[in-house]
């Protein structure tokens, strides 16, 4: 098994981006540009290394490669992006890598293209790029070819090397169990389990009990032999099982317009470990939308809205607008999921004045309802 937090110090010792791996200090898929310059570099990357891995590393800033880290991406469905952007797409795999020194929230983002040994170019136009175009690497750059192109393997002696050098062992995967367990308080349980005497498991999670049921809330759970983040979560309640060859999360959101909130299942995930050292991670999407009165929704989006309005021309806020900032997230959620489809957009106006409120619960409540959002689009 390849330890990807030692994959990723031996990629970033060769210093600058090369023909096989690229860094980004994050990805910027909400916007045309930052897909569009994502979809060129898995296109390039995958023409120039048509038998071997490449790599993009995510939360790296360029020039010093200083590790800065980046929020836990957690979308399963990057891989149907690649899919309708490219002609012949390659297999890629978007993992989180935690850092001992990186704070709770932060990883390093590591996209994994591997090879298809096929032409890859683009199935459409996108942002300024024209539809049939072919990427390739140049040293450092993405580059589109001129002319007829031809798959050459000029990597994969290197690459090879790189990996065998991050092979996991008996070392790395203790130290990696100590420091998961010393960087959990007591009161989030860290544990850890063997499956199939091979892979090591290290999760934790603060335990509640609601309505007489197991909830653990702000869970972290990391397969330890590949330093990968498996899932994390700021808020959410989730809850867990596992028997000998299977770890399954249940993640539960908690919705409501008033006192009554309720949890409501949003999404499993089973990580099964087979006993040829592979594991597989499939999630089952579980969400059904609560419905709301209708008047009482149109209230509270024009309500919003106002807030926004305010924000956005530097007005001050009443006390009660104010407290009501911290409901924003939750409420453009529930307004979306019942038809307002701009909610989402009007969440987002709000993002750099909730990002510098001193108390950071609103941030993390629109972390979490952008995320929500994002699995009920793709789902």
């Amino acid at each position: 098994m390849i330890n990807k937090r030692l994959l990723i110090k031996n990629l970033l010792s060769h210093n600058n981006e090369n023909s096989f791996y690229d860094k980004k200090q994050k990805l910027s898929l909400n916007s045309k540009e930052g897909k569009a310059k994502f979809i060129k570099h898995v296109c390039a990357l995958s023409n120039s290394n048509p038998n071997n891995n490449s790599y993009i590393i995510i939360g790296v800033e360029d020039e010093e490669n200083k590790i800065l880290g980046v929020d836990f991406y957690d979308d399963s469905k990057i891989q149907n992006l690649i899919n309708a952007y490219l002609n012949n797409p390659p297999k890629i795999e978007y993992e989180n890598v935690p850092f001992p020194r990186l704070p709770r929230h932060k990883v390093i983002g590591l996209v994994t293209i591997y090879p298809n040994n096929q032409i890859t170019s683009l199935l459409k136009n996108t942002w300024k790029y024209c539809k049939n175009t072919i990427f390739f690497r140049r040293g450092s750059n993405s580059m589109p070819s001129e002319g007829n192109f031809t798959l050459n393997d000029v990597n994969t002696t290197i690459v090879a090397a790189i990996e065998k050098n991050a092979s996991n062992n008996i070392k790395l995967t203790l130290d990696g169990v100590f420091d998961f367990i010393n960087n959990h308080k007591p009161e989030y349980n860290p544990k850890y389990k063997v499956f199939n005497e091979q892979f090591v498991l290290c999760w934790a999670g603060k335990k509640k009990l609601i309505n007489k049921e197991i909830f653990y809330t702000r869970v972290d759970i990391e397969l330890i032999n590949e330093q990968v983040r498996l899932f994390f979560s700021a808020l959410d309640d989730v809850q867990i099982t596992y028997n000998e060859q299977s770890f399954i999360i249940t993640e539960y959101i908690v919705l409501g317009i008033d006192e009554s909130k309720k949890h409501y299942p949003l999404e499993k995930t089973i990580i099964h470990f087979k006993g040829n050292g592979k594991h597989d991670i499939v999630t089952e999407f579980l969400f059904e939308a609560p419905i709301y009165n209708s008047t009482i929704l149109n209230h509270i989006y024009d309500n919003n809205n106002r807030i926004i309005t305010k924000i956005l021309n530097n007005k001050t806020l009443s006390t009660t607008e104010s407290e009501n900032v911290y409901k924003l997230p939750t409420f453009y959620l529930i307004c979306y999921l019942n038809g307002f489809l701009e909610a989402p957009q009007q969440l987002k106006k709000a993002k750099n004045y909730i990002k510098g409120l001193e108390d950071k619960t609103t941030y993390i409540k629109y972390k979490e309802a952008m995320r929500v959002l994002r699995k009920v689009r793709y789902s």
